[in-house]
C-alpha cells in the first residue's frame, strides 16, 4: 500500500498519483422548448458512453444552460464526448446526434467548443433530409435545415475539437460501509459537476468495476481490478486493510488538463469534509506506474 501523504478529518489521503491520458474532445448544445426535452435528448445521447474501452467514446452532460446562454435562446444543455482521435469523435457524433438529437421532439444541435480546429456534425444527420434539407450561413458559421414531421431539425455544420483534453483522471474510494461510501461519492460527484469542462461518465458518476490492463484471458484488454476487490483479499496481493468493506471509483474526463484537476480536488475537498462519519477511510488513486498516461495527478498536489 502506498505511503499516507496527509490525514483529513480521519480520512487518509495516500501520497500516490492519478494517471491520464491525451484524448481528443469535443462539446455540443442541445437544445429544445423545454429543459425537461432538452435533458431528455442529452441523456439518450451520452447514453453507453463510459469507457473508450467498450463504448467508443466516453460522454457526458457538462452542465444544464439558460435561454440566454444557447444560440436559439432556448433551455439546452452542453454535453462532452471524448475518444482517441478527431476521426472517431466525428464518427461518434454521426451515430449519436443522428439517432438521439435528430430523433427527439423540438430538438436543435449547435457547437459547444470555441476551438481553431473543427470536425464535422453535419456528416450524416443532413442526408435524412433526402434532398430536401437547406444550409444556410450566418456571419462564419454554417446551419442545417432538415424537415422532420414536427416542423425543422437545425443543427450546425461544424463543431470545434481539441487533442488537449484529457480522459482518465481518478480517485478510488474506500470505506467500511458500502452504504455510506455510496453517499460520501454521490456528493463528490455533485461538487465535480460544479467544474465547468469536465464529465464524470460512468453511471451516476461512479465506477464499482475498477480495471487493470490485461487480462489471463487472450484478447481482453482489461480485467477486475483484483487488488482493490475485498472478496479476493487474501488470494492476491491486496491494497486494502481488512476493515475495508468496498471501493469505488471516480473516473474524470476534461477539455483540459486544469479541469481535470480542478475536478479532483473538489472531489477530495468533498470527501474529507465528511466522509469519516461515513465509513471512508482513505482515498487513492489508479496508476500504471507511471508508463503509460501522459498525466499525473498527484493527490497531494490536490489537497484542500
Amino acid at each position: 500500500m502506498a505511503k499516507e501523504a496527509a490525514n483529513i478529518n480521519g480520512v487518509s489521503i495516500d501520497d500516490t498519483f492519478a494517471e491520464a491520458f491525451g484524448m481528443t474532445g469535443t462539446a455540443i448544445i442541445i437544445t429544445a422548448d423545454s429543459a425537461k426535452w432538452a435533458m431528455q435528448s442529452a441523456v439518450t445521447m451520452t447514453g453507453f458512453g463510459t469507457s473508450v474501452i467498450g463504448c467508443g467514446a466516453e460522454c457526458g452532460i457538462d452542465r444544464e444552460l439558460s435561454p440566454d446562454e444557447t444560440p436559439d435562446g432556448r433551455p439546452g444543455v452542453r454535453c462532452l464526448i471524448f475518444s482517441f482521435s478527431p476521426d472517431m469523435v466525428a464518427g461518434q457524433l454521426k451515430n449519436r446526434v443522428g439517432q438521439c438529437v435528430l430523433t427527439s421532439p423540438g430538438s436543435a444541435c449547435y457547437n459547444g467548443l470555441e476551438a481553431k480546429d473543427k470536425i464535422k456534425l453535419s456528416t450524416g444527420f443532413r442526408y435524412f433530409g433526402d434532398g430536401w434539407q437547406t444550409a444556410k450561413k450566418l456571419g462564419a458559421r454554417r446551419f442545417w435545415r432538415v424537415p422532420v414531421m414536427d416542423g425543422e431539425f437545425i443543427a450546425e455544420d461544424t463543431v470545434g475539437v481539441t487533442t488537449e483534453a484529457v480522459g482518465g483522471g481518478n480517485l478510488l474510494v474506500l470505506g467500511k460501509d458500502r452504504v455510506g461510501l455510496l453517499e460520501v461519492c454521490e456528493d463528490a460527484v455533485a461538487a465535480m459537476a460544479k467544474i465547468d469542462d469536465v464529465i464524470t461518465p460512468f453511471p451516476g458518476g461512479i465506477v464499482r468495476s475498477g480495471s487493470k490492463v490485461g487480462s489471463k484471458y487472450k484478447g481482453v484488454i482489461a480485467s477486475t481490478n483484483d487488488a482493490f476487490c475485498p472478496t479476493l483479499r487474501g488470494a492476491v496481493k491486496s491494497e486494502l486493510s481488512p476493515d475495508t468493506l468496498a471501493v469505488l471509483e471516480i473516473v474524470i474526463d476534461g477539455l483540459t488538463s486544469k479541469s481535470v484537476a480542478d475536478a479532483m480536488r473538489a472531489g477530495i475537498t468533498s470527501i474529507t469534509g465528511g466522509g469519516a462519519a461515513k465509513g471512508v477511510t482513505r482515498i487513492t488513486a489508479g496508476n500504471y506506474g507511471g508508463n503509460l498516461g501522459q498525466h499525473h495527478y498527484h493527490l497531494k498536489d490536490l489537497l484542500p
